[in-house]
């Protein structure tokens, strides 16, 4: 079985990226590897691990972490066979909170595939470019398919001039195939990526 973990990058009081998180969990349900027990897919909230600003005094390479969080995260991390991050987009970029929590680690990325689900006026397409840089740089194999998500089309507010209100996700028609199309590739991915990562762990 795939385990795929749907990463919600912002820590932000009010983010919207846990409404986002839960439609893609719902909406993987409704996929035909998920429905066949094939793939499982669950949310990990960066949120609730409490990461520090990195703080570990051996770069993660080495894979030698003197704190308790930073095993916990780990632990969690190796757990899952691909991603699926969801991001907003913080001035042209990623949120620091998801930058950090990538820098945590090393190993425990490499050899898994992800795809991303990023929201945003603009859809968050920037910050997955450099989610996308960031992502090659300890062996993560991303995909081509992403779903990006417009506030003024995807999302529905109780009050628009609210800047404190997230809103509820309604995506449009077109954004769940999408979402099942970029499942097909991270799971094809993470199945293709299972012997070098054995190969890793036997070393």
């Amino acid at each position: 079985m795939t385990r795929i973990a749907v990463i919600i990058g912002s820590t932000r009081p009010g983010r919207r990226g846990a409404g986002v998180a839960q439609w893609v969990q719902e909406a993987a349900g409704r996929h035909e590897a998920v429905k066949a027990g094939d793939a499982t897919v669950e949310i990990v909230d960066i949120a609730e691990f409490k990461l520090p600003l990195l703080d570990e005094a051996v770069p993660a390479a080495f894979g030698q972490y003197g704190n308790e969080h930073t095993q916990k995260w780990a632990r969690t991390i190796t757990s899952y066979d691909g991603f699926v991050f969801v991001t907003p987009e913080y001035n042209r970029s990623v949120p620091a909170s998801l930058k950090n929590a990538i820098d945590f680690l090393y190993h425990e990325w490499s050899n898994k595939a992800a795809g991303f689900v990023s929201y945003g006026t603009q859809g968050g397409l920037r910050a997955v470019e450099h989610l996308r840089t960031t992502l090659a740089e300890v062996k993560v194999a991303d995909v081509a398919t992403a779903v990006g998500l417009q506030i003024f089309t995807d999302f529905t507010f109780s009050d628009p001039t609210n800047p404190l209100d997230p809103g509820t996700v309604t995506p449009g028609p077109q954004q769940e195939p999408a979402l099942h199309k970029m499942l097909d590739e991270v799971i094809a991915w993470s199945g293709a990526l299972k012997p070098l990562r054995a190969q890793a762990s036997a070393v």
